[in-house]
């Protein structure tokens, strides 16, 4: 699966681990920055990850910060994105079975790294049930269009 992966200088270190980790399972990975844990503006390097996300260029994305909470928000702006903010491996698998979670945020603050690859491993490999949620999706997706 290609990933789009995306960081503030809080997430930094997360999002280094991540590519990593994503690339022994077999991903590929885009990584829209940051380069560093050099203080930035988080949504010049969420919104391009999630566009591609959007735009097809890229299957699902990951984005990171400190508490994460801004970096979903941010993704959230995309229309045709669904961003979940993910502190568990209970909420990705949600995330994914109930809205078709297309991209997650973490937050390197609140959760270990050893939790963040769960979440990550659960996230990709959860299926969404379809069903009775695809009239919720399109009703989330109608308001976004608006």
């Amino acid at each position: 699966m290609k990933i789009a992966i995306a960081s503030d200088h809080a997430g930094f270190t997360y999002k280094e681990d991540l590519k990593k980790f994503l690339l022994t399972k077999g991903h590929s990975v885009v990584d829209f920055g940051t380069d560093s844990e050099e203080s930035c503006n988080y949504p010049i390097f969420i919104r391009p990850a999630a566009e591609a996300v959007a735009a097809g260029e890229c299957e699902r994305g990951i984005v990171l910060g400190g508490s994460g909470n801004g970096e979903a928000m941010t993704a959230n702006r995309v229309r045709g994105v669904r961003c979940a903010l993910c502190w568990d491996t209970e909420t990705a698998k949600l995330a994914r079975k109930h809205n078709d979670a297309n991209m997650i945020s973490l937050g390197q603050r609140l959760v270990s790294l050893d939790t963040a690859k769960e979440i990550v491993s659960i996230w990709l490999t959860t299926e969404f049930e379809g069903g009775r949620h695809v009239r919720r999706i399109a009703q989330i997706d109608d308001l976004s269009a608006r």
